[in-house]
């Protein structure tokens, strides 16, 4: 009775199946599975196609002929073989090696950044010149905003490239760079094969944006998974997991950006070429409000130079009280705000034509976001002005030590990260193990109590530099010797005194002349970086190179302690 409730069963499938087709056929919608596969036979025909790659394909298109249409095998069978023949397993672009055209686009396209410019070219030109491309991939690193990925975009224009920008902050699945094993329905290629498969050619200029911000996790590394792809050595034969056979991604143009080199696994680095782009100036930031920003938001609006003027001077005003970071979005948007108000007078307010200058921007951006941060007119005991690096561009500090009676504590408030609270521990070792070529009392630290506070205490601060900055504060406040109110300093100390090398220092110097700096310290080992800073940059300040912290206090404070090293 079962066996014949069975056959009963398939029987009706069968006969259901049957009337399906019949009315499929007489409504023109026949799918069928030989006609498919002889056209992907032909497909296949006319490319030209690795020989492992043409004996899977064959030996899938046989799989999926054997098919039926309704199973979800074919589905998936007929994913995979479309994938492949999709694939630019031999298209081309024609590159461009006129490199006059490539330095001449990177111009026009970006104001400074010469010796950025300068390396890029440099870098495009010896792999023209050898044809080879063993090159180590290009990595920007820089601020927010400075231009990183429109740079690798101005590069695939000049190279002839097609473009293709993959952001990978956040990914943390293996699966996004090497595919999904195809094991089941919904599986897929990673964004590498993906991405080639859509742009159809096979030397397209990749960016790898934001490679800094990847992460793992139980899915994998994704990490590794690039190493493949960004190695010379392997990547010709790049694996994606789902499309099971070699596929040759040397002829790509690869290019990576990152905010900082920290955040960039040290496998990784090792095969970067890695490009600083550091902050812009304010006057960097000027030229590229008024000769660019200015032509792009009126164009986006609609609007033209006749119908509004944004003066110099209101531009500048942009630059110094509404925006405060390394690059030049928020300045973008304050130019797109005053375009976007100019729209709303037209048809509003009927009004024809605008004039923006400083006297009047605050009727397009209101009150001004941020002051100067201007240094005290006064000589102050136990106040520093301290430079930082933050990831939005370098910035002033106020490290305060106050002198009380006590029993030889010390409390640390500002929002100090660890690398600062050694920092400030060491300050105090060297202040102690130096007492007497100080002038301090050598059991000072039995009857006072220091309290060292960093200003801006919702702000979370971090890294070694303020070190130097934290000494002088406690020996003034000990001393009670005032310390220079138009002086800035900036290094890592060690216990022994040593001023030690820091980083940022383009950014720093930036701030403290925004703050009326006229004299920075700085570590003695950071001379070369010095030397490579535009003289626009260092003028109107005065720079001390410090090799121990006793240089740094004979510099800073209002009168000299001693002369012989500690």
């Amino acid at each position: 009775l079962k066996s014949k409730i069975k056959i009963d069963k398939v029987q009706k499938e069968y006969f259901l199946k049957q009337q399906v087709k019949t009315i499929q056929e007489e409504l023109g919608e026949t799918e069928d599975i030989a006609d498919d596969a002889r056209e992907y036979a032909t497909r296949m025909s006319k490319l030209t196609l690795p020989a492992l790659t043409t004996e899977k394909l064959e030996k899938e298109i046989k799989r999926f002929r054997k098919m039926t249409a309704a199973s979800a095998e074919s589905t998936v069978a007929r994913d995979y073989i479309e994938l492949v023949l999709d694939l630019p397993w031999s298209e081309k672009t024609k590159l461009s090696k006129d490199m006059k055209k490539c330095a001449q686009i990177l111009d026009k396209d970006h104001y400074g950044l010469t010796k950025v410019k300068e390396r890029i070219v440099e870098f495009l030109a010896v792999q023209m010149f050898a044809g080879s491309s063993d090159a180590p991939i290009i990595c920007l690193v820089g601020p927010p905003g400075v231009g990183k990925t429109s740079i690798a975009k101005s590069i695939a224009k000049a190279l002839n490239r097609s473009y293709i920008r993959m952001s990978l902050g956040g990914v943390r699945d293996e699966a996004e760079i090497r595919g999904h094993r195809r094991t089941y329905v919904g599986s897929k290629p990673g964004r590498i094969i993906e991405s080639l498969k859509q742009i159809k050619k096979n030397n397209p200029l990749i960016l790898l944006d934001e490679i800094d911000k990847m992460a793992s996790d139980y899915k994998g590394d994704p990490t590794s998974a690039l190493l493949e792809v960004l190695d010379r050595e392997q990547n010709s034969t790049f694996r994606d997991h789902y499309l099971e056979v070699p596929f040759d991604l040397s002829d790509v143009f690869f290019m990576c950006t990152a905010n900082t080199v920290d955040g960039i696994p040290h496998a990784l680095k090792d095969r970067f070429e890695i490009i600083d782009i550091s902050s812009y100036t304010d006057e960097e930031k000027y030229n590229i409000g008024a000769r660019y920003l200015y032509e792009k938001q009126l164009k986006n609006h609609g609007l033209k130079r006749s119908t509004l003027k944004i003066k110099e001077d209101a531009i500048r005003e942009m630059v110094a009280s509404y925006t405060k970071e390394s690059g030049v979005r928020q300045l973008e948007r304050c130019i797109e705000s005053v375009c976007r108000k100019m729209v709303k007078k037209i048809l509003v307010d009927e009004v024809t034509t605008a004039t923006v200058t400083a006297a009047n921007l605050s009727d397009y951006l209101g009150k001004k976001k941020f002051t100067l941060d201007k240094v005290d007119k006064e000589d102050a005991v136990g106040v520093v002005c301290g430079l930082a690096w933050t990831n939005f561009g370098g910035d002033t500090l106020s490290v305060e030590v106050n002198i009380m009676k006590g029993k030889g504590s010390f409390e640390l408030t500002g929002n100090m990260g660890d690398v600062m609270q050694e920092s400030a521990k060491a300050a105090i070792s060297y202040v102690r193990a130096n007492a007497d070529v100080l002038h301090i009392s050598p059991d000072f630290y039995k009857d006072v109590d220091l309290h060292i506070h960093v200003s801006e205490s919702a702000t979370p601060k971090n890294g070694p530099s303020a070190g130097v900055t934290i000494v002088t504060a406690i020996v003034s406040a000990l001393t009670n010797v005032p310390v220079q109110h138009n002086v800035a300093m900036t290094g890592e100390v060690s216990i022994r005194g040593k001023v030690l090398k820091i980083g940022g220092l383009k950014e720093k110097v930036l701030a403290a002349k925004r703050a009326g700096i006229e004299k920075i310290i700085i570590p003695n080992d950071n001379e070369e970086d010095l030397n490579e800073l535009d003289e626009y940059v260092k003028l109107g300040v005065q720079f001390v190179l410090a090799k121990t912290a006793k240089d740094v206090l004979d510099h800073a404070l209002c009168a000299p302690i001693s002369r012989h090293e500690g």
